[in-house]
């Protein structure tokens, strides 16, 4: 078993349309760019899933959409290419090509060894958390969405695990019931993946903010947000970490060109037997279906923004030659 162990947190990964049109082109490990080492050296990389992983055709039939995304079964060599052992399926993509689309993604993820939580055949299976063992340390990862609530799931009816964020006894006392139930089987780190929110802002509203503290005091160590297109502040609260919003990181999508949803990091979390230890953030710069490591002003800048969107935290942010570093507190 290892001293401490390094989980990589990334953003949205969207394997569909154009990114799916490069994957005959390219090597799975070409989408990756020079952050690939980055992957690898992590003992375990977190993303969430925005497409579903099929060959079904048909669309989705429970709600008009605008966009649909699925990837071909060779996208799954390009996420074990970039070291990626579990996704969120909590979202509003993973229906997209209707129920059978859903199904044929958890059936290939769970072929292809990569674990999985937020949607499933039903509504008990789609709130069942995947629990990963990684270098020794047991990771229990719960993942829920507040987003298309068309495709949450039922008793007898796929689709995702769909939450509304309110701090009030449901959702939150669902969330405590799973925290509490990993703890008794003796999972060391908890983690609470959330796809949630308005797109394009960049800092979360009062009552998300509350929401995640209150999963933070429900029993989890980490609050891993996702869905802005934006990456958000991160906050030390407690002995946990809230990344309210991780942005962006393998996709096709068109770049705003003032708030920069082309812009994002890589999360570095450290954690050890006495629970988190830093969090390292490696700034990345998105192109069309490839993501780099940020160079220069753009570094710069990128850094720049994550610092004064972490001061309406407090969070006490050091400069580091690769990018950001937090030193997380071990006690209240």
């Amino acid at each position: 078993m290892k001293e401490s162990v390094t989980l990589a947190f990334i953003g949205d990964v969207m394997l569909g349309r154009g990114v799916s049109a490069e994957i005959p082109h390219h090597s799975p490990e070409w989408f990756w760019g020079d952050a690939l080492p980055v992957l690898r050296g992590a003992d375990a990389v977190f993303a969430n899933l925005e497409c579903a992983i099929t060959p079904h055709a048909q669309k989705c039939r429970r709600t008009p959409k605008v966009f649909y995304f699925k990837a071909g079964l060779a996208a799954l060599e390009v996420l074990r290419a970039g070291n990626i052992g579990c996704v969120s399926l909590a979202n509003n993509h993973i229906l997209d090509f209707d129920d059978e689309g859903l199904l044929d993604t958890l059936h290939y993820l769970d072929f292809a060894g990569i674990r999985h939580a937020g949607a499933g055949r039903n509504l008990s299976s789609a709130a069942e958390p995947a629990i990963v063992d990684i270098a020794g340390q047991t990771v229990g990862f719960i993942a829920l969405t507040d987003s298309e609530p068309d495709f949450a799931a039922g008793a007898d009816c796929p689709g995702t695990n769909y939450q509304k964020i309110r701090c009030d006894v449901n959702p939150l006392a669902s969330i405590k019931e799973s925290a509490e139930n990993l703890r008794q089987a003796g999972v060391d780190l908890v983690v609470v993946s959330a796809h949630w929110g308005p797109n394009m802002v960049l800092s979360p509203p009062p009552h998300f903010r509350n929401f995640a503290r209150a999963v933070l005091d429900g029993g989890a160590d980490l609050f891993y947000g996702h869905s802005a297109h934006l990456f958000q502040g991160v906050e030390l609260y407690k002995r946990g970490l809230i990344l309210y919003d991780t942005g962006d990181f393998l996709d096709d999508y068109a770049v705003e060109p003032v708030l920069r949803n082309d812009w994002s990091f890589v999360f570095l979390v450290e954690v050890g037997a006495g629970g988190l230890q830093r969090l390292r953030m490696l700034p990345v710069r998105l192109r069309y279906a490839r993501v780099q490591l940020a160079r220069g002003e753009e570094f710069a800048e990128i850094c720049q923004r994550m610092k004064s969107l972490c001061e309406a935290f407090g969070t006490p942010v050091l400069d580091t030659p690769e990018g950001l570093e937090v030193m997380c507190r071990l006690s209240v």
